[in-house]
C-alpha cells in the first residue's frame, strides 16, 4: 500500500508529462497557408503614387526603371516602402524583407503564417510560380 504522499506525487508527475507532450504537440502545428502572388512595394500596391495600385503609371513615366523588379526595387531603396505580397487586390506585409528583395517584381508562391490582424506573412519560403 503507498501513501497519499507517493500516490499524489504520481499523479502530478503524470498532469506534467501528457502537459509537456500536449505543448510540444500543439507547437508542432504549423499554421502555414500557400499564397500566389506578385512581390511588389508597398507605395505602389497601396496606391501611394499609383492610382492603379500597379507599376503602371511609374513604368510609363520611366521614373523607376523599365520593369516591374526595377520599380519595386526603386521604390524600396528610395520611396520608404517595403516589400509585400500582392494577391488579388489583397496586399500582405511579408516579415522576411531579405527573403523578398530576391524575388522583386515577379509572381511567387510564398508559405507561411498570415498574421489576420497584422495583415502579415510570417514567411517559411518563397519559390518561383513558374
Amino acid at each position: 500500500m503507498q501513501c497519499w504522499f507517493v500516490k499524489s506525487r504520481n499523479v502530478k508527475s503524470s498532469i506534467v508529462k501528457n502537459w509537456i507532450v500536449l505543448t510540444v504537440f500543439a507547437a508542432s502545428l504549423s499554421h502555414a497557408a500557400t499564397f500566389r502572388g506578385e512581390i511588389g512595394d508597398s507605395s505602389c500596391a497601396l496606391n501611394i503614387h499609383s492610382l492603379s495600385r500597379s507599376h503602371q503609371e511609374m513604368l510609363k513615366a520611366k521614373n523607376f526603371g523599365s520593369t516591374p523588379a526595377d520599380c519595386v526595387r526603386h521604390c524600396v531603396a528610395h520611396q520608404g516602402s517595403s516589400f509585400v505580397l500582392v494577391v488579388k487586390g489583397n496586399v500582405y506585409r511579408l516579415d522576411n524583407q531579405q527573403a523578398a528583395e530576391k524575388w522583386a517584381g515577379q509572381i511567387v508562391i510564398v508559405t507561411g503564417e498570415l498574421d489576420a490582424k497584422k495583415n502579415t506573412i510570417t514567411v517559411e519560403t518563397i519559390q518561383s510560380a513558374k
